[in-house]
């Protein structure tokens, strides 16, 4: 009887263990294409003082992040080239979890969080910047 009730606070434990966790995990939120289109990617277009706008270095790049090249006129990138962007762009980030997304951390400054070797330059100096906080929200699930 003993053994008995011995493997049954095993098993109960061994449950706990690993259903309490799931119960009060969350879900990561789904990244919205149309909140990425409107308003993360026109910062990859925007000239911040001091540096260059991420699609210079990142357009049809060799490294981890990259960019569709606008078509010849545009200044902006059509439905097709948006939709590569957005996909690209989603390999970088951990839904729901900014602080372990590379497209985040790479060009945020290393003093306040971010990657220290980001040959791009620190494009935000601070995590209240508001297009890094544009960042935050797409990657937490925001909709437009």
């Amino acid at each position: 009887m003993a053994a008995h009730r011995t493997r049954f606070a095993l098993a109960a434990a061994l449950l706990a263990a690993t259903a309490f966790p799931a119960m009060f995990a969350r879900a990561a939120p789904a990244l919205d294409y149309e909140f990425f289109k409107l308003r993360v990617q026109p910062i990859f277009l925007q000239k911040r003082e001091g540096h260059t706008r991420c699609y210079v270095c990142h357009a049809e790049s060799n490294n981890a992040f990259r960019l569709e090249r606008l078509s010849p006129g545009a200044s902006t990138w059509n439905e097709e080239q948006s939709r590569r962007n957005f996909e690209m762009a989603s390999i970088l980030v951990n839904p729901g979890d900014p602080a372990t997304s590379r497209l985040l951390q790479q060009p945020l400054a290393p003093e306040v969080g971010g990657n220290v070797f980001h040959s791009g330059g620190r494009q935000f100096g601070s995590k209240d910047d508001p297009n890094w906080k544009i960042l935050v929200d797409w990657v937490n699930g925001e909709k437009p």
